[in-house]
């Protein structure tokens, strides 16, 4: 159920030796609505300043700054910032800032997101997605949203889906498989509701049945790309909810691209590159992500094509996991063990670029995952072509000999590992399986 913006009375003013705004600078979201207008997306300097200070009290701040900065500067309010904020730093800042307190009244912004039944959220409101506390003096001042405002229930079980702009048929595809499948699971899909990849991450999530959410650059009263309006209005209108940092009014551009994709990486459990160049956008994203810890995936494509250089560079350097399907990808954004893709059997043959086992975040197969700690300190001491033998792979695993051999004991019990001559190699999963197969007759 939508819940409509409240718009304070005109005649909440406060008077003009209090701040001078049109506006009861003491409202703490009506600050929070104006910092949103007044600072950039992003800007760790205004961030630091109303975590320090409040939004109300900030933003007066930086009014009296502007009047008198020597007299600002000396006040005790800004003092404990410190080193955190120099004050050469904080007076280039309130320089930027103050172009925008001219006719600043973040209550026209409300009564345009009225008109559209949307609504304002702030840090502290229970609908305002958690996980976006991890950016610090990087978290969004207020979102405006449209469609559903409970971003936190939204948040909770979600997945970022990005990649190109100029995409390809077979990016195409599979954002709409993926998006379609890990909706299927009851995840949420979030994205940037641009062209390419964004988009049909969106109407895969909507043909699944699920929400998916859309961060945008710009004000939510004018959808962007032009050629999106229908589907981010459907998503407004019910299928999910339309997101931004930025007052209606605002245009976007390429820094708020950028900034935003900070959000989607960190209201998201995990983030997935489906296709990416070399110089994609989408690797901005999968960079915050990295820089928040989140787990993160890419999609493999064709060798040849250019427009998964990104993704490959993702693989190879580590920074991302493979996934190839959707299974693969609630795994990566789900609670850890609660959302492990099924296992194929030996002779079943996998769909083309699917995955034959199952992979931990941590590079080891699930098998050995489920075996606990012991089990898993032994394979990784096993070589992983050759074979060792016992006083060797001790060393390697820092255990005591009873320890190894009861580890071992337990990889050679599910087919994980093997004898031979007195050392001991790794064994794969799908030989383990054929070799125990055909001893069971």
């Amino acid at each position: 159920m939508r819940e409509p913006v409240v718009v304070p009375d005109a005649g909440a003013v406060r008077p003009e030796g209090a701040g001078g705004l049109p506006f009861a600078v003491d409202d703490p979201v009506l600050a929070r609505a104006a910092w949103s207008r007044v600072a950039e997306p992003a800007d760790a300097v205004a961030g630091a300043l109303v975590a320090h200070l409040g939004a109300a009290e900030a933003l007066e701040w930086v009014v009296d700054a502007v009047r008198d900065p020597a007299r600002a500067l000396c006040g005790s309010a800004v003092e404990p910032l410190g080193s955190t904020v120099a004050a050469d730093r904080l007076m280039e800042a309130v320089a930027r800032w103050a172009p925008r307190l001219d006719r600043l009244d973040p209550r026209r912004e409300l009564r345009v997101l009225e008109r559209f039944g949307g609504t304002l959220l702030v840090p502290g409101d229970p609908r305002w997605p958690s996980g976006l506390a991890a950016l610090g003096v990087e978290e969004p001042f207020a979102l405006w949203v449209r469609g559903e405002p409970d971003l936190a229930a939204l948040a909770e079980r979600s997945v970022a889906l990005v990649g190109a702009r100029a995409s390809s048929a077979y990016g195409d595809h599979v954002a709409t498989d993926l998006a379609a499948g890990v909706a299927d699971r009851g995840f949420t899909v979030v994205s940037g509701g641009a062209y390419g990849i964004d988009a049909a991450a969106h109407r895969g999530a909507v043909a699944g049945g699920a929400a998916t959410v859309a961060v945008l650059a710009g004000g939510v009263d004018r959808f962007y790309p032009p050629g999106n309006q229908d589907l981010l209005r459907r998503l407004a209108d019910g299928a999910g909810a339309v997101v931004s940092e930025v007052p209606p009014g605002s245009a976007p551009f390429k820094q708020r691209f950028l900034a935003r994709n900070r959000i989607i990486a960190a209201m998201s459990c995990a983030t997935v590159v489906v296709e990416a160049a070399w110089r994609s956008g989408a690797l901005s994203t999968a960079r915050h992500a990295a820089r928040l810890l989140r787990p993160l995936g890419a999609v493999p494509g064709p060798v040849t094509a250019g427009t998964s250089t990104g993704c490959h560079v993702l693989l190879r350097d580590g920074s991302a996991v493979c996934v190839t399907d959707a299974a693969e990808v609630a795994e990566l954004a789900g609670p850890y063990g609660a959302d492990e893709p099924p296992e194929r059997d030996a002779h079943e043959v996998p769909a083309p670029g699917r995955a034959a086992r199952a992979v931990s975040r941590r590079g080891v197969p699930a098998e050995v995952e489920a075996l606990g700690d012991r089990a898993r300190q032994v394979w990784d001491a096993l070589p992983a072509r050759a074979s060792a033998g016992l006083d060797a792979l001790a060393r390697t695993a820092g255990l005591a000999p009873g320890e190894l051999l009861a580890g071992l004991g337990a990889l050679e019990l599910h087919g994980l590992a093997a004898q031979e001559a007195g050392r001991w190699r790794r064994v794969r999963r799908d030989a383990g399986r054929a070799s125990r197969g055909t001893s069971g007759g």
